[in-house]
């Protein structure tokens, strides 16, 4: 089984860059990010045509996520239970896998802005949120996928200039308190799981040729509960759609979880 997250900064934009990377690699669940369309307007009919069932929860102009997959989906939950978010950030199903049924738990993290701002006060409430909903989700789910774009550096490593970044958006001690708050309730980075290369990463500034000169952060995460631990097999970003025409400012990340 291989499950993928991408934020793709508007599927309008985005859309054949999606197909087309489905194409070259037929994953069993592709997680989206930042959708910026209604759900009348996701094209359902073409990720049929792709193979792909889709679960989704647009937002119009923000936000918006869905999670595509050729596996059976069900009990599709929106948002983080308990939490009044008028935004479309959290979908979530249960996929019934080879390896039995895992939850799903696709996010678009706030960005947050700027430490200290009314965006940075909301980022760290729905973090208290998400993290006291999963929780009870883990309990109920013993095997259990988080996964989207974070908006937070987890590790000086994950960034390009992290001591010129200490302390500003998606580096701050806050913001990586709440992440390791996340994997103390028994989840998994699963990239580390692996020998990485030196200066990976998911997202490059589109601006001061970000990309070419790699200077990127990883902010885009696959967490996984301990009985999927072992099952881990590879995971890697796959940097090929950020070299393309008008592309994303992030990249594909995917695992492959075995029996």
């Amino acid at each position: 089984m291989k499950i993928a997250t991408w934020n793709v900064n508007s599927l309008t934009a985005r859309l054949q860059h999606v197909l087309d990377w489905l194409a070259a690699n037929p994953i069993d669940v592709l997680c989206l990010q930042e959708l910026k369309m209604s759900d009348e307007k996701f094209p359902l009919d073409v990720f049929k045509a792709a193979g792909y069932d889709a679960a989704v929860f647009g937002q119009k102009t923000y936000n918006g996520v869905a999670i595509l997959s050729r596996l059976p989906m069900r009990d599709v939950a929106k948002n983080i239970g308990g939490f009044v978010d008028e935004h479309s950030r959290v979908i979530s199903a249960t996929l019934d896998t080879p390896i039995g049924d895992v939850r799903v738990v696709n996010g678009y993290f706030v960005n947050g802005q700027a430490p200290g701002s009314d965006k940075f006060a909301y980022k760290m409430r729905w973090l208290d949120g998400l993290r006291e909903w999963l929780r009870a989700e883990m309990a109920a789910h013993p095997k259990l996928v988080l996964l989207g774009d974070f908006n937070i550096v987890l590790e000086d490593r994950d960034s390009f200039d992290p001591i010129g970044l200490a302390e500003t958006i998606h580096h701050t001690t806050e913001e990586r308190d709440h992440f390791k708050a996340l994997l103390a309730l028994g989840l998994t980075d699963s990239f580390r799981l692996f020998e990485q290369p030196e200066k990976s990463y998911s997202w490059w500034d589109y601006r001061m040729l970000g990309y070419q000169k790699n200077r990127g952060l990883r902010i885009d995460h696959i967490l996984v509960s301990g009985p999927l631990v072992p099952l881990a097999k590879s995971c890697t970003v796959d940097r090929v759609p950020r070299k393309w025409e008008k592309p994303s400012d992030h990249a594909p990340v995917t695992l492959a979880l075995g029996g």
